[in-house]
């Protein structure tokens, strides 16, 4: 499946369309569900992207909202059609909570990917013994553990060698990258993986260093997700997860305006990666 045949990003285009078409028709989403006989919460799953639409559905949706372009219709019935079905993460189901489920299907859609976490290397970038060493320090362990980081690195894999690679931006914070998550060895591999992701044209890898200071975001790690025609959305990284986008724009803004801080404080890209061949000769691994 490539990203491009994923239920998710069906989803999502008919989750845009569907909004924009109703806003269009001057109807409420409880206007939209009465005239068509269905529950409210019906009509909200389908604006959020939770669900996929049937053709049957979708047709009775653009009716109510008259939308007629022959061309608009086709290309809203293909996406129907692609909406249904397994998204890439759904044989994890077994180890994934909703939330971040939900998160996942964001972030295959996104067109960058903006992120901080002042506490550990982000997962996007993990390597296998660092995810493992990480995951068991939670607590994890056995066949829910292993499930754990496959789930991880198909992830990395599909957001860095896939079709689509959106651009990504990380700022790692100095501490993240001292922590001996897994000990000696296993943060050298991981030191020489952020080398290599800092390489490539489509990945940053920043470095905040101690002596930045205290700013908005000490207290917790975050993702910001760009989209096209779509409002940023952020996801807020702890047991449970949270997102938001436009519903809230005052969180959101604060955190891209923490962000674009971030980055102002944040070593530039050579210094980041000449801090990190530093901080490998300190392991004194060879």
């Amino acid at each position: 499946m490539t990203p491009q045949d994923d239920p998710s990003l069906n989803r999502r285009k008919l989750r845009l369309a569907l909004r924009d078409a109703r806003e269009g028709a001057k109807l409420t989403q409880r206007d939209a569900a009465t005239a068509l006989e269905w529950s409210p919460s019906k009509l909200i799953r389908v604006e959020t992207g939770t669900v996929g639409v049937s053709v049957t559905d979708l047709r009775a949706l653009l009716k109510l909202y008259q939308v007629r372009d022959p061309r608009k219709v086709t290309e809203l019935e293909a996406a129907a059609r692609g909406s249904k079905g397994a998204s890439w993460w759904s044989s994890f189901h077994d180890v994934l909570n909703p939330q971040f489920a939900k998160y996942l299907g964001y972030e295959t859609a996104a067109t960058s990917l903006r992120t901080y976490h002042p506490i550990v290397v982000p997962g996007h970038l993990h390597t296998h013994q660092y995810a493992t060493a990480l995951l068991e320090a939670r607590g994890l362990e056995g066949k829910r553990l292993e499930r754990l980081v496959e789930l991880r690195m198909l992830r990395q894999e599909r957001m860095f060698n896939g079709r689509s690679r959106p651009p990504a931006r990380f700022v790692l914070d100095e501490a993240a990258l001292r922590r001996q998550v897994g000990g000696r060895e296993v943060m050298r591999g991981q030191l020489d993986a952020l080398e290599a992701f800092g390489a490539r044209d489509d990945v940053s890898i920043r470095v905040l260093p101690f002596e930045s200071g205290a700013h908005y975001s000490t207290l917790g790690s975050f993702v910001l997700l760009t989209f096209e025609e779509d409002d940023d959305l952020l996801y807020l990284e702890h047991a449970a997860g949270s997102m938001t986008g436009g519903e809230d724009m005052d969180l959101l803004g604060r955190y891209q305006e923490c962000f674009e801080t971030l980055m102002d404080r944040s070593l530039d890209e050579n210094d980041s990666l000449n801090l990190i061949r530093r901080i490998k000769e300190d392991l004194g691994v060879s």
